[in-house]
């Protein structure tokens, strides 16, 4: 049964107006919002994915990537169909971009938030990850789960596009331990047209995730010739530093084509390394390249002597020096959860 979803107003002639992110969606009886699983019954908004998961896994919490909260642990990941952004190169395009054809055929199996929290404490989870495709559109089956993980001491962390409105991070907040969120661009028009939303509703979340007492990292696809301007990473460098911290980790990640971006070509070696020193050079403590495995950019650095206290290659930490978050050399305090 579909349950009845949080934040929307009821409209004239059983319109509603879905109030949980930037879209705002008007959804006539019968109809859906953009994110194609929240549904208009009758002049009820419900929500077709609530305990109803297309994917879920066993991952270590370097893959989501969050290197920074309990380092070398296992998250359990979880995600349902539906996405509110339409990105052209998503890595997970044939989950995030499915539209249930009605109310009763969505993809995907029944997995009780009870089932979720046990499979993560069966499998020695850390935390419990809201991944894959955009825990904002499955708001509700998330803040259930959240609520239930932390009665048996097991994170919650989100891993999102920040294309949600206020109210819902206000009230997941005492839940969630993290969120990493990509900041796709600086460009509004790359949001535009690549995606399908606007930059400034991404800043205004970053800055409110913040604001609750989330632990934020940031993750940034440098797409050549789309997001790979000098003056465009200095902003969000700038952006990251000043409005969330310097503190805060930015993962920058090459880019392969994928989806409906084919005709692109992928990152250079090059250009990855050249934004992660742009980034130092900007005064941020932690910055790390993704997907580019080997290379000293995924190990992570105490940014005042320069020593290296967590190696890592992929997503396995190797080695962890870190004591009581503090670095073994010069005692500077590591940023970041359970360090």
């Amino acid at each position: 049964m579909p349950k009845e979803a949080l934040f929307y107003k009821k409209l004239d002639d059983k319109n509603v107006r879905c109030e949980l992110c930037p879209h705002f969606c008007k959804i006539a009886d019968g109809e859906v919002g953009k994110c194609g699983v929240r549904y208009n019954e009758g002049g009820t908004l419900t929500t077709l994915v609530y305990e109803h998961a297309i994917a879920n896994h066993v991952d270590p919490i370097e893959k989501k990537p969050l290197f920074h909260v309990f380092p070398g642990s296992r998250s359990f990941s979880i995600a349902t169909v539906g996405c509110n952004f339409f990105c052209k190169f998503c890595q997970n395009y044939d989950i995030s971009q499915v539209r249930p054809r009605d109310n009763v055929n969505v993809p995907g199996r029944h997995f009780s938030i009870e089932e979720v929290v046990r499979t993560a404490k069966q499998n020695r989870c850390k935390s419990i990850a809201c991944t894959y495709t955009e825990p904002t559109i499955f708001y509700e089956y998330a803040l259930d789960i959240a609520k239930l993980a932390r009665e048996e001491d097991i994170h919650t962390v989100l891993i999102s596009n920040g294309y949600i409105t206020e109210a819902p991070i206000d009230e997941i907040a005492p839940y969630i331990t993290a969120a990493n969120i990509d900041l796709k661009s600086w460009d509004r028009d790359f949001y535009r047209d690549w995606v399908d939303g606007k930059l400034e509703s991404v800043l205004k979340a970053l800055k409110r995730y913040k604001a609750r007492g989330i632990w934020v990292e940031v993750t940034t696809l440098l797409i050549p010739e789309l997001v790979d301007k000098e003056d465009d990473l200095k902003h969000i460098a700038e952006f990251i530093s000043t409005e969330l911290g310097e503190e805060t980790p930015w993962h920058i990640s090459r880019f392969f084509p994928h989806y409906q971006s084919l005709e692109l070509s992928p990152t250079t070696v090059q250009s990855l390394k050249r934004a992660r020193q742009i980034a130092l050079d900007a005064g941020l403590r932690y910055v790390y390249t993704g997907n580019l495995p080997g290379d000293d950019g995924e190990s992570t650095y105490c940014y005042q002597c320069g020593e290296k206290i967590i190696s890592r290659y992929g997503f396995e930490v190797s080695e962890n020096k870190v004591a009581d978050a503090t670095c073994p050399v010069c005692g500077a305090k590591i940023d970041g959860i359970g360090l």
